[in-house]
C-alpha cells in the first residue's frame, strides 16, 4: 500500500499512546482536518555550508533519496503522513567513507511557505567522523520534516537539529539506524515555533552501537513543544543516553515522552534516560514521562528519572550579591542549564556557534 493510501486508511491515533497523550494529532496536523493530505505543499529552500569555510570534498547534498534497512518501527500516523506529503522533496546528505574534514557541515532549511515539508535521508560512510547541524528556519505556519538514514560502520555522527522557525508549527519525525561499532550523538535545540512535535527514533540492531541522545529546549509566551523520544536496543553490548534540558518560562509547555526498548537477545546492553526541566515563571507547565521495556535478563544497567523545579532562589542570591541584576542572574542560570547538554553535543566549533544563537534566542524571548 502506498503512504497516501495507507495514512487515508488510518482512523485518529489512540490518545493512550505516549507519543499523543499530550499533543493529539488533530492540533498537529497542517489543516486540522485529519482525514486529508494537503496538496498544496511547497519544498523549503536547502544549502549545504560550513560554519567556516567551503563544504569540503567527500560530502554532498542530493536530490532524492533510497530506503534504509534496518530502521525502528515506527508510528503508522506519522510515517505514512510525512512519507506521503514529502514524496516531491526529498534529498539524500551523503557521506563518504573515512571521510574526516574536521570542519561542521550546515545544512539551512529555510520554509517560507504556508504548507512546506522535506525529507532529508543521511547516508554516512564507514569509519567517517562527520559533524552534522540542520538548522530550521523561516516563517511559515507548517513544516514537516522526515529524517531518515543509517551511520556506517566504525563511523562517528554529531547529528544536531536546531529549530529557530520564526512561528507556526514542526512536525518533526526521525527514523535512524545506528550501525555497528557506530558512535552517534543526537542533539536537539529548539527554541523556535509556536507548536512543536517531535517522533524520535533511533535503532541500535547491530553489536557496538554508541548513543547519546541530547535536549537543551528553551520555551516561552505560549509555545507547546512535546517531543517524544524512543531508543532501540536490539543487538548484544550496546549503550544509550538519553539527557533533555527543557526550560519553561510564559505561559509556555513542554512535554518529553521517552521510551527505551531493550529487546532479548541484546545481552550487555546498558541504557538510561533523564528528563530534567526548569520552570521560570508560576504559569509554565512541564511534563516527562520515561519509560523502560526490558526483555533481556542480561543487561549491564537500565534507568531512569525526571525532575523539575523553579530556579534556584539562593543561586540568584549569590549571583545579586556579585553585582547582577535578577533579570541577568536568572539569564545566566538558564544558559548554564541549557549548556550542560549543548555543550556535549560536537566540537567547541559547533559549540560556540551554538552558544551564539542560544543567547540571542534568550534575549529575543526576555529570559
Amino acid at each position: 500500500m502506498d503512504p497516501t493510501s495507507e495514512y487515508l486508511s488510518l482512523g485518529e491515533p489512540d490518545r493512550a499512546v505516549h507519543l499523543w497523550r499530550y499533543t493529539p494529532w488533530r492540533k498537529v496536523h497542517p489543516t486540522g482536518n485529519i482525514s486529508e493530505i494537503p496538496e498544496e505543499v511547497s519544498p523549503p529552500g536547502l544549502s549545504l555550508c560550513c560554519i567556516n569555510g567551503e563544504v569540503p570534498e567527500g560530502v554532498r547534498l542530493i536530490q532524492g533519496s533510497e530506503s534504509v534497512e534496518g530502521l525502528p518501527d515506527s508510528d503508522s500516523t506519522t510515517s505514512s503522513f510525512m512519507s506521503a506529503i514529502t514524496a516531491n522533496s526529498t534529498w539524500t546528505v551523503e557521506v563518504d567513507p573515512g571521510f574526516n574534514p574536521g570542519k561542521t557541515v550546515v545544512l539551512e532549511i529555510n520554509a517560507d511557505s504556508p504548507i512546506s515539508a522535506v525529507h532529508i535521508c543521511m547516508k554516512v560512510g564507514t569509519h567517517s567522523n562527520f559533524e552534522f547541524v540542520t538548522v530550521v528556519k523561516g516563517d511559515c505556519e507548517w513544516l514537516g520534516l522526515l529524517r531518515t538514514g543509517s551511520t556506517g560502520e566504525g563511523s562517528i555522527t554529531n547529528d544536531v537539529v536546531v529549530n529557530l522557525l520564526g512561528r507556526g508549527t514542526l512536525l518533526r519525525v526521525d527514523s535512524i539506524h545506528i550501525d555497528r561499532d557506530s558512535q552517534v550523538v543526537a542533539g536537539t535545540i529548539s527554541s523556535g515555533s509556536e507548536m512543536t512535535k517531535s517522533d524520535l527514533r533511533y535503532r541500535m540492531g547491530q553489536p557496538g552501537g554508541n548513543l547519546n541522545v541530547l535536549g537543551s529546549i528553551l520555551s516561552a509566551e505560549e509555545m507547546i513543544l512535546d517531543h517524544h523520544i524512543e531508543i532501540h536496543h536490539d543487538a548484544p553490548e550496546t549503550f544509550s543516553r538519553l539527557d533533555w534540558h527543557s526550560a519553561c518560562g510564559g505561559k509556555s509547555k513542554t512535554v518529553g515522552t521517552g521510551m527505551l526498548k531493550v529487546s532479548e537477545g541484546s545481552r550487555g546492553a546498558d541504557a538510561a534516560q533523564l528528563f530534567q526541566n526548569l520552570l521560570l515563571s508560576e504559569n509554565a507547565q512541564a511534563d516527562s514521562i520515561p519509560e523502560l521495556e526490558v526483555t533481556e535478563n542480561e543487561v549491564v544497567g537500565c534507568g531512569h528519572g525526571t525532575a523539575s523545579g523553579p530556579v534556584d532562589e539562593e543561586q540568584l542570591f549569590y549571583l545579586g550579591t556579585r553585582g547582577l541584576s535578577s533579570e541577568q542572574a536568572k539569564s545566566m542560570l538558564v544558559a548554564a542549564f541549557l549548556n550542560s547538554t549543548l555543550s556535549e553535543m560536537g566540537s567547541m566549533e559547533m559549540h560556540n556557534w551554538l552558544v551564539e544563537i542560544l543567547s540571542d534566542d534568550l534575549d529575543a524571548l526576555g529570559i
